[in-house]
């Protein structure tokens, strides 16, 4: 496809983890090629998309200058003008959410080697699976497809509309795997439900106590992956047999199961947290489909819960240091919502593959690298010289 601006080769980070290939070939298979030359290609507009999550929460203009002098230090610039931030809306509506989507599916991976500490226990690749929300632009168009929490009562609802997402991220390297969006109308569980398509044979997916039903509990082993879920506190699992290291097998039955007639096997963890501050002083129970508790004790398995909060700490990551804390995702159409949201998932994501693979060049736990001074040598990467950055 010919174009009218210079390649893209000089722009760091943002053409590492997606080179310009790649975008090309996820651009026409959305259908986004150009049928003639523009000042604003789809090619663009997708490395624009990143800079602006990587940038944020800097305006248009601030970041396509940002975009600029990465390739001008490159020598790749040429006579190409700046376009006016009217270009930039008008690229953004032609390029829609598809391709950043697609992207994201495209190149989404598990990062963590065998040799990775905290990414494997007993031979099982740790996932976490959670939801957040993210606050959008107050607009009309937003506020109808994606809601605004609260009721109806003058003066009490959120400030924003909302969009829910939930993740699915490797425990080990914080890598996001898979994602979903939607309204805030639409429940965590819903969408974790189709997560399901990025789970598998030797994995162990952790999750707090909302997720637990048998609806999505077999969704989940349906996949062959492994599962050790938070119990609510109400839910009563009686004890079936008790087994020698303290847990017990018990059974768990869907709420459409009045007679009971269709049980789920689960092994019962029930333990207290002695010491630490904030901890259930009624304790925690978990369930798992790790019935052997010789091959599986539940000791070892009430220490790794606790590996969950990792999740916790990657929503952070993206929505507090990344997207910057109380940031608004500024879009005002859902579709360009939806790119904002994706392009932060690609950036993260590369960030991540980034201190994964400088971890591993070094013989250190990736949790030894800062997020943040990886955020920021990935800045310097695309103002200074090309392909050069190390965090």
């Amino acid at each position: 496809m010919a174009e009218s601006v210079p390649e893209l080769t000089g722009l760091g980070v943002l053409t590492w983890l997606y080179p310009p290939g790649l975008v090309d070939r996820v651009v026409a298979a959305c259908g986004r090629s150009e049928q003639r030359r523009r000042l604003l290609p789809a090619r663009l507009t997708v490395y624009f998309m990143l800079g602006l999550a990587l940038f944020s929460p800097a305006s248009y203009l601030e970041v396509l200058r940002h975009l600029v002098e990465g390739l001008r230090g490159a020598g790749l610039w040429g006579d190409w003008r700046l376009p006016a931030k009217s270009s930039l809306f008008r690229a953004r509506d032609r390029l829609g959410p598809e391709p950043l989507r697609v992207l994201f599916a495209a190149t989404a991976r598990p990062l963590a080697g065998q040799g990775v500490p905290g990414a494997f226990w007993r031979g099982l690749r740790l996932l976490a699976v959670d939801g957040t929300c993210w606050d959008a632009a107050d607009t009309p168009a937003n506020e109808q497809e994606f809601g605004r929490p609260g009721n109806t009562r003058p003066g009490n609802k959120a400030a924003f509309p909302q969009v829910r997402m939930a993740a699915l991220v490797e425990v080990g390297t914080h890598a996001v795997l898979d994602a979903e969006v939607a309204g805030c109308r639409t429940g965590e569980v819903t969408l974790a439900a189709r997560l399901v398509r990025s789970c598998g044979p030797g994995q162990l997916v952790l999750a707090d106590r909302e997720f637990l039903g048998v609806p999505l509990w077999q969704a989940f082993t349906a996949t062959g992956c492994h599962l050790l879920w938070r119990v609510p506190a109400n839910r009563v699992l009686p004890v079936q047999q008790h087994l020698p290291d303290g847990s017990w097998l018990s059974a768990i039955h869907a709420q459409t199961d009045g007679k009971k007639n269709h049980p789920v096997r689960v092994r019962v963890i029930a333990y207290r947290l002695q010491g630490v501050p904030g901890a259930d002083p009624d304790g925690y129970r978990l369930v798992t489909d790790l019935l052997d508790a010789g091959r599986y004790p539940a000791r070892e398995l009430a220490g790794l819960y606790r590996e969950r909060w990792e999740i916790e700490s990657v929503l952070g990551e993206i929505k507090t240091h990344q997207r910057g804390a109380g940031v608004v995702l500024a879009s005002r159409t859902p579709d360009g919502v939806r790119q904002q949201i994706w392009a932060h998932l690609l950036v993260h994501h590369a960030l991540r593959e980034l201190m994964t693979r400088t971890a591993a060049a070094r013989g250190i736990d990736p949790d030894r690298i800062s997020f943040t001074d990886t955020l920021r040598a990935a800045r310097r990467s695309v103002t200074t010289t090309p392909g050069v950055f190390s965090p």
